[in-house]
């Protein structure tokens, strides 16, 4: 089965696209430009307008939080505050500066940052802290924006789970410090791969703009002309990590259908949250989905419960399952002298599991997949019982 798709799986997350996003790369690739053109252009003053900020397009999600964290001068001695819960990419980025990523607790109620662990973890050397907005929520950001007013840190958002996903009324990315999405084929929108940087800081901006083109001094609006520089300045370190015009054209498209998107997610979300609540056999999250634009939809199953035994009685009845995330703190390359347990992230990760969520999902598969876990679980209550 590994590896091997099969037509009546129903699977985890997908790309969902229209024959508009087709369309689009077709009309992309007739004129001719493949690179940082004018529908890049476009595409970073449509995201503007909706999040009512202005922001800078890149490669991916991941460039996306390098070049914020390089902008705001993070490098070699200085730590930045992360919950171990979470991608990979995140503690790559902040290692890639130089600086140490330092692994914190989460809440188990939303698998957000515990702001009161991080404060345990704060040393003259912090000077950041990347929240991450798990499965689209937030927590309380609030809470995390005293304590970096407090302890003049620096805030990088990790939205990468949460375009479109709103806090008191307000975008994420239209409020705050910076803020960095992705939109690989699998997110809440796609440009098939890509990412952004959202911020009211112009500085950043600036910086951004030119380290994604390798440092090449005001190239930025020459790329949108469709032209080059050809006699430059560079003075920073700089990176290949522009967005191309093809990625541009599908993102613009995907950007028109963000509403249908979003309440779609939604809607399965509500309909997950009706089929469970019958069992007390799974627990899901703490989330306020007429708030947030959910990207995975993530269940804790009881205690002792063999996991793998579950995504595999899962995947035999044609339902893909997946776990987000290992923790980083037990990773050989981020641990810190052996690195110390976190309490609940330790506790939490063996229970997790997550659920198909994506546009094209039906709400009679949710019932299908709710019908199965129930059941699953109920087979090993009854046997442990």
């Amino acid at each position: 089965m590994e590896g091997v798709i099969k037509n009546d799986l129903i699977r985890l997350s997908k790309s969902c696209l229209s024959q508009k996003e087709k369309t689009a790369v077709m009309n992309a690739l007739d004129i001719g430009y493949l690179g940082m053109g004018t529908m890049v252009d476009l595409f970073e003053k449509n995201l503007s307008k909706y999040l009512s900020r202005q922001t800078v397009c890149v490669s991916n999600g991941t460039s996306a939080l390098h070049l914020a964290l390089q902008a705001i001068d993070i490098g070699p001695g200085d730590e930045v505050l992360i919950q171990s819960l979470t991608y990979v990419a995140c503690f790559q980025v902040i290692k890639a500066t130089g600086a140490t990523p330092i692994a914190c607790d989460i809440l188990p109620n939303t698998l957000t940052i515990d702001i009161d662990d991080a404060k345990q973890r704060l040393t003259s050397r912090t000077k950041a802290i990347m929240p991450v907005h798990y499965s689209g929520g937030v927590g309380n950001l609030d809470d995390v924006y005293k304590f970096a007013k407090q302890n003049n840190l620096r805030i990088i958002e990790d939205a990468a789970h949460a375009f479109g996903t709103e806090y008191k009324g307000k975008k994420v990315g239209s409020f705050g410090d910076i803020a960095c999405f992705s939109f690989d084929g699998i997110k809440n929108i796609t440009a098939g791969e890509g990412g952004c940087i959202s911020t009211g800081d112009k500085e950043v901006l600036n910086k951004i703009k030119d380290a994604r083109l390798l440092g090449i001094e005001n190239d930025t609006e020459k790329r949108f002309a469709n032209k080059r520089s050809w006699n430059f300045s560079v003075t920073n370190q700089g990176w290949r990590y522009h967005m191309s015009d093809i990625m541009a054209a599908i993102g613009i498209e995907q950007l028109k259908r963000i509403d249908y998107l979003i309440n779609k997610r939604k809607k399965l979300c509500f309909s997950y949250q009706k089929y469970l609540s019958s069992s007390n056999l799974v627990q899901m999250l703490s989330l306020d989905y007429n708030q947030i634009s959910p990207h995975i939809f993530v269940v804790k199953l009881p205690n002792l419960v063999n996991r793998d035994n579950i995504i595999k009685s899962l995947l035999e009845k044609g339902i893909q399952t997946g776990i987000h995330y290992f923790p980083n703190h037990r990773l050989d390359y981020f641990s810190m002298n052996g690195m110390q347990s976190l309490e609940a992230t330790d506790a939490i990760y063996p229970r997790l599991i997550t659920l198909p969520l994506h546009p094209n999902l039906t709400l009679k598969d949710v019932k299908y997949i709710c019908d199965c876990l129930i059941e699953e679980l109920t087979k090993y209550d009854q046997t442990s019982g």
